[in-house]
């Protein structure tokens, strides 16, 4: 799910609060992947996270549902995955809430055997928790696993699992990069231009 303008938008209404004035859109979007927690450290250490974060949530939870949408040719492969039977889960950094509300929009619920959210782990991407709850609840095994995702904090999710990783191309904040672009260290296995591409590499 495209959910890039809610994010800025409620990062730009927490600026607007706290600080009289919005930042820099660049900005922002260089914190995608990080916890909320450690970006609202970043950007306000002034300001108690009490103080801060219900700030950007209560604004996020108010306006998520009419601020995000389906990639293009998301729905079609979500389709064409389930019905060649591969078994899939969603491992989100976002709050179960909103998680749940956007399945629900959107009719996706259906296509995830489980779903990890910020709400159930201790330890958030780069650390593998959240993918080995995935793998422990689906019975799934790392060697036949591909983690899809949108940045860095993705990749590097997938080689401590790991598991074999995808980069998509239409990120906002890694898309147009090639493999050759990234460290040894950061480099996906594969970068998916559109997501049928998926399809060539299972």
């Amino acid at each position: 799910m495209d959910t890039n303008e809610i994010i800025i938008q409620s990062w730009q209404h927490t600026f607007r609060t706290l600080r009289g004035e919005e930042a820099n859109r660049d900005d922002i979007i260089a914190t995608f992947g990080e916890t909320l927690d450690y970006s609202m450290e970043n950007f306000f250490p002034e300001v108690s996270l009490d103080v801060s974060l219900p700030i950007y949530r209560n604004f996020q939870r108010e306006n998520f549902i009419k601020n995000i949408k389906l990639f293009p040719g998301i729905r079609e492969l979500l389709d064409e995955l389930y019905s060649r039977g591969y078994t899939m889960s969603m491992v989100t950094s976002r709050l179960r809430f909103t998680t749940e509300q956007a399945l629900e929009e959107f009719d996706l619920g259906k296509y995830f055997a489980y779903v990890v959210t910020a709400d159930d782990v201790t330890r958030p991407k780069p650390d593998p928790q959240a993918v080995d709850m995935a793998l422990d609840k689906i019975g799934g095994e790392a060697e036949s696993t591909i983690l899809i995702g949108d940045t860095i904090h993705d990749i590097l999710c997938a080689k401590n699992a790991g598991v074999t990783s995808a980069l998509v191309d239409w990120s906002i904040t890694l898309g147009g990069k090639e493999l050759d672009d990234f460290s040894p260290e950061e480099a996906p296995d594969h970068i998916l231009r559109k997501p049928g591409d998926l399809l060539k590499i299972l």
